[in-house]
This record gives structure tokens, sequence and C-alpha cells, in this order.
């Protein structure tokens, strides 16, 4: 073998270790997206549990606001059909939820007797929660989309992910008028 040979030999092998580091890390990135979905899968099933025991304990006493928590039941519904479909699925339907539930805490504000109700207060304090944790995984998650994105659209490894179907991720947005987090004091 003459030394021009070698070269192109070392080229190459250093080409394709190239490309099997580039291709091994938009994997760990997509896999590191789906890890962070299914965290806030398993929030987003807490939330879609703790609803029905919220409602059931309010409905006696808000009888005049039976629209409303008709209205969070049909979103919850739709909100646990999209479970297990991934980002894009459950935007739309986790969207209209988190209204229907801010719209439900802003009426109980109405609602004197429910703010000395233990139970609700539990029940609400539990849902509180679950919507921080959903908060932090949904961080976590749009964190991890912008890491994969920024692989998969930056030189070199946008060649790598182009010749392997890499795709760019959905960032778990909500619109911009539920920005604005009602505020709910039941004490």
């Amino acid at each position: 073998m003459d030394i021009g040979t070698i070269i192109l030999l070392v080229i190459l092998l250093a080409l394709v270790g190239g490309v099997v580091a580039l291709y091994n890390r938009l994997v760990q990135l997509r896999n590191q997206v789906r890890n962070a979905w299914r965290q806030i899968d398993v929030q987003l099933k807490r939330r879609h549990d703790l609803i029905p025991n919220l409602v059931e304990t309010v409905k006696d006493y808000m009888g005049y606001e039976q629209e409303t928590l008709q209205q969070v039941i049909e979103a919850r519904g739709r909100a646990v059909q999209t479970e297990g479909q991934g980002p894009d699925a459950a935007m739309g339907a986790e969207q209209a939820l988190s209204g229907a539930l801010g719209r439900l805490f802003a009426l109980m504000e109405n609602y004197p007797d429910l703010k000395a109700n233990r139970n609700i207060a539990d029940l609400t304090e539990e849902l509180a929660a679950t919507e921080n944790r959903i908060a932090f995984a949904r961080q976590f998650y749009n964190d991890s989309v912008m890491a994969k994105n920024n692989a998969v659209e930056t030189f070199p490894s946008n060649i790598v992910a182009s010749l392997f179907g890499f795709k760019q991720g959905s960032y778990f947005e909500i619109e911009t008028r539920e920005r604005d987090v009602p505020s709910v004091d039941l004490r």
C-alpha cells in the first residue's frame, strides 16, 4: 500500500466515524424528546384523573353552572382520547382543557361555601401541584426539542439527519390567552 491509499483510508474512516457519531447523537436526542414527552404524558394522565373528582365535588355547590362543568368534562374526554398519541395530538385538546379549567376556577370564586370545603381545597391544591409538574415537564420537553431541532438544522448533522430521515420536533406550546394563570384563592 502506498501512502496515498493510506491517507485516503484514514480520511474515509474519519468520515464514516463522523457520520456514525452524528447519527448516534441524533438518536440520543430523538430518544430524549420521546422520554420528555412521556414525562408530560404521565402528568397529563394525573391531571385527567383528578378532574372528575373535582367536578363531582363542586357540582352540588354550583347548580347554576352546569354548562361550565359539562365543558370541563367534555374537554377532559377529548384530552383523554389523545393519551399516548404524542404532542401534536395532545396540544389542542390540552389547551381546551386548560381553558375550561380556568373558567371553572374563576366561577368557583363566586361560591363562598366552596372555599370552606376541605375536599375541594385539597383537590385544587393537588391539581395546582400537577399543573406545576406539567409546566416543568413541558420546559424539559421543549428544551429537548430545541436541542434536537438544532442538531437537525445545523451543519454537518443536518446532512446525516436528512439521510436518515430525522425530522424536527414540535414544541408543546400554550395559546397566548392561556399564558396568564387565573388567580384562585379558596381560603
